[in-house]
Order: structure tokens, then C-alpha cells, then sequence
């Protein structure tokens, strides 16, 4: 368990510090929350991907399962690094340099899938012209904040973890992201971390306030419930069997051609 900043530590904060990993976070999440009420009272019809599948194809076949598979993936590894204390790792037996390893080679290969995904959905939007034209301003606003919160999470853990020394965000970041949401804000755990972590957590914040105008709100009406939704079966319908008539001959059944 991390150790409680002490006074002189807090009292070292700078008001920039305050600024930019206490004020700035709860505005974002203020955003976040206050948006996606306004979005479903004004247009909950429209929690929609609007997917272009008709214009195109052959990218996004690729392009998509790449992306959305990568995107669970770190989701899950953020959860599990920010949101889990290491003493709670540890409790369940798996220890700092099994967690470390897995975390970097697991999230190398998701950031890898991510990436490639994400700039084949963004280079078939560019490319293809009738794509281009649907794109709307919450997509121009959507795909580069997506692509550089991406791209610094990335970056930041092949410069540090995989060809670096190795960083142990856990004890600075996950810190500061636990004492947002505990109503106990600790700016000092992330104002010394190196600053492509901290750029990926700004845009990260960013990536939240946008996320209720833009196209990412359709995460919440995923089907789920496709997953356990009983079999629908087909049976095809018996053909109506030929009518007898008067001369010992057999009418055919409506619809059937005569054979020349």
C-alpha cells in the first residue's frame, strides 16, 4: 500500500498542479456526466456508430475488429492498472514482476492492434471520397483526440517499459486516478511522472469530455443482449400440395410455371 503524501509534500503542490490534475479532471468529468444526460434527453435516437459498411468494405473488414478487439484489451489493462491497488495483486498471489511483464507484453500487443486498427479506420475515411464527405465535426473532433491519446499510451510504454528502464505507474498515476474518484484528489502522486504519461492523461481527460457529443456514446447500447438471446429458428413453409380437378388431371398449385 502506497505511503500518504506528507504535509510538505502537499504544500509543494503548485497552483498549476492544481490546475491541471485536480480542476481540469473534475470539470472533464462534470463534462462527461452532464453530457451524456443532455445527449440522451435530446437525441437518444442517435446513439448510433452510423456505420458506413454500404460505402465501403474491404477496410473496414479489417480495419474494425482490429480496432474494437485492441480497444477492449487496454480497457481492461487500464482497469486493472489503475483502478486495482498492487497490494490487491499481491494479496491474490501475483506478484509485481509477473504483473509488469504481463502488463507491458499483453498491452504492447493490444496498443499494436489499437493503432493499426485505428489508422485503418481513419485512412479509409480519408481516402475513401464518399466517407469523407459523412464526416461530420464530432468526427473531426473525435479521431485525432482518439488517435493522440492513443499514440502517447503507446509511446509512452515502449519508451519506458519496453525500451527503457521501466516506469511503475501504479505508484504515481494509478494514485492520482484512485484519489479522484475517492474525493481525495493527491496531485503530487502524478506531477513528477514523466510527461508523456501526463500527456496521455490530459488527453485522456479531453477524450472523456468530448465522448457524450461524439460518436463513442453507441459503447452504451452495445448489443449485450445478442449474447444470451434464445435461438431464433427457421422452418420453411410446406408447399401447398396441387388441387384435383373434374377430368382426373391435377391443378397446379398457385404460383408453379407449366413445363413447356
Amino acid at each position: 500500500m502506497n505511503a500518504p503524501p506528507s504535509p510538505l509534500a502537499a504544500a509543494s503542490v503548485s497552483g498549476v498542479e492544481l490546475l491541471l490534475w485536480v480542476a481540469f479532471p473534475y470539470v472533464c468529468l462534470a463534462v462527461f456526466v452532464a453530457g451524456h444526460v443532455w445527449r440522451y434527453r435530446q437525441d437518444q435516437f442517435g446513439w448510433t456508430s452510423r456505420t458506413t459498411q454500404l460505402l465501403e468494405h474491404r477496410w473496414l473488414r479489417w480495419g474494425s475488429p482490429l480496432f474494437h478487439l485492441g480497444a477492449f484489451m487496454v480497457i481492461a489493462g487500464h482497469v486493472v492498472g489503475l483502478a486495482v491497488p498492487d497490494s490487491w495483486t499481491e494479496a491474490v498471489g501475483i506478484g509485481e514482476h509477473a504483473y509488469h511483464t504481463t502488463a507491458v507484453w499483453a498491452g504492447s500487443v493490444a496498443g499494436v492492434a489499437m493503432v493499426a486498427g485505428l489508422g485503418m479506420l481513419c485512412a479509409r475515411r480519408l481516402l475513401t471520397r464518399r466517407i469523407r464527405l459523412g464526416t461530420d465535426r464530432s468526427d473531426k473532433l473525435l479521431f485525432p483526440l482518439l488517435s493522440a491519446t492513443v499514440l502517447l499510451g503507446i509511446t509512452a510504454t515502449f519508451a519506458h517499459n519496453v525500451f527503457g528502464a521501466g516506469y511503475d505507474y501504479r505508484s504515481t498515476v494509478s494514485v492520482w486516478f484512485r484519489g479522484l474518484f475517492a474525493l481525495q484528489p493527491k496531485p503530487e502522486a502524478i506531477a513528477d511522472a514523466p510527461p508523456l504519461f501526463q500527456l496521455h492523461a490530459l488527453t485522456a481527460c479531453l477524450l472523456f469530455a468530448a465522448w457524450p457529443f461524439t460518436r463513442l456514446v453507441h459503447v452504451w447500447s452495445a448489443p449485450i443482449g445478442y449474447l444470451t438471446r434464445p435461438y431464433l429458428v427457421y422452418r420453411r413453409r410446406a408447399a401447398p400440395a396441387a388441387a384435383p380437378t373434374g377430368a382426373g388431371r391435377t391443378r397446379p398449385a398457385p404460383g408453379s410455371r407449366r413445363a413447356a
